[in-house]
């Protein structure tokens, strides 16, 4: 009897978990049509990923994920809304039910795809790995060098223990001091507090080109970790998760295509490759099967670009963080972005 007890008290516990956690995810589409926008969750002022502008306009290439989703669902990139979430802070927000997607240079890991009531849908924004950011006066060219350094740390992050694991793996001792947000560590390297600022490297470039003299910095050249960034959404909801996922692959495969913001309407209206046909709504109904419109990837494309757009209005040359595509170029230039097409 005490065994029966136990397994329906059990039962009952999951029902209610169910009924007021994570499961509510099952009708995202439905809550995003209804109430007219997207509710994106982003990070907390981090450039080249989601940061106001002087107007309060938040720009990024995580942003502008976002603005995607919205032009995929309404034909109108504008129908997003934005919540600005510290690491601690960004989970929480989405298991709630408080935003719709989280984009915000987020990592994947087993954990977190798992364990969490959340998913991550498969299309990476960005590949990183986490570096290290060094005055120069510091003295040092490796991250082997830093026996002893005092490194500041965002809390909430895989960077705790990435730096943990790579320092006790290299027989290297550190102090840690953790921030709640990415500027309080970044201004703490830059006052003397820390030695280092350590993170994904893409934020490190991000936060250098905050500081007053960032040409008196320097990112470290290692690498110690893999850091896939990409959206999340909440578990059990397959119907969101794909259209986040194929917003993504849509934005590669019109890279790939040759297909931008400028030319998109006229390839959908003449195009003769079967492929960009399909991708463009111009042939078949591929739309619906993901309950979109038929030209959903010609209102991305059209309003927001194609991944090569985007990277390079937020991150590439000409902008403060001048980032390389390296890894994040397309698998047939030399990097391991990789989508499957529309067919």
């Amino acid at each position: 009897m005490k065994l029966l007890k136990s397994t329906l008290a059990v039962v009952t516990a999951a029902a209610v978990l169910g009924a007021s956690g994570f499961a509510q995810a099952g009708a995202t589409l439905d809550a995003v049509q209804k109430k007219g926008f997207v509710q994106c969750g982003v990070s907390d002022g981090l450039p080249g990923f989601s940061v106001p502008d002087a107007s309060g306009k938040i720009l990024g290439i995580d942003a502008d994920f976002c603005r995607a989703v919205a032009a995929a669902v309404f034909g109108d990139a504008n129908k997003v809304k934005f919540s600005q979430l510290n690491a601690k802070e960004r989970f929480t927000a989405l298991q709630s039910g408080e935003i719709d997607i989280l984009s915000r240079n987020t990592t994947m890991t087993s954990s977190r795809d798992a364990g969490m009531g959340l998913v991550f849908p498969g299309f990476i924004t960005y590949y990183d790995g986490i570096g290290f950011l060094v005055n120069n006066k510091l003295g040092v060219k490796s991250a082997k060098e830093l026996d002893g350094a005092t490194i500041c740390i965002q809390a909430g992050t895989t960077t705790e223990l990435n730096v943990s694991d790579y320092f006790r793996g290299n027989g290297l001792k550190y102090t840690p001091i953790t921030f709640d947000t990415s500027d309080e560590s970044a201004k703490s390297l830059e006052s003397g507090r820390c030695d280092v600022l350590t993170s994904d490297k893409s934020q490190l470039f991000a936060q250098r080109s905050k500081l007053a003299s960032p040409k008196d910095y320097v990112v470290l050249p290692e690498t110690i970790s893999k850091e896939p960034l990409g959206p999340v959404v909440r578990n059990g909801d397959e119907e969101w998760s794909k259209i986040v996922r194929w917003t993504g692959y849509a934005l590669l495969n019109a890279e790939e295509a040759g297909v931008t913001s400028k030319n998109v309407e006229a390839e959908a209206k003449s195009t003769k490759n079967p492929d960009v046909a399909r991708m463009l709504g111009a042939d078949g109904e591929y739309g619906k099967d993901l309950k979109l419109p038929k030209d959903w990837v010609v209102q991305i494309v059209k309003q927001v670009g194609n991944y090569s757009e985007i990277f390079e209005r937020n991150l590439g040359k000409g902008t403060p963080l001048e980032i390389d595509r390296g890894l994040n170029a397309l698998w047939n230039a030399g990097g391991i972005q990789y989508a499957p097409p529309v067919r």
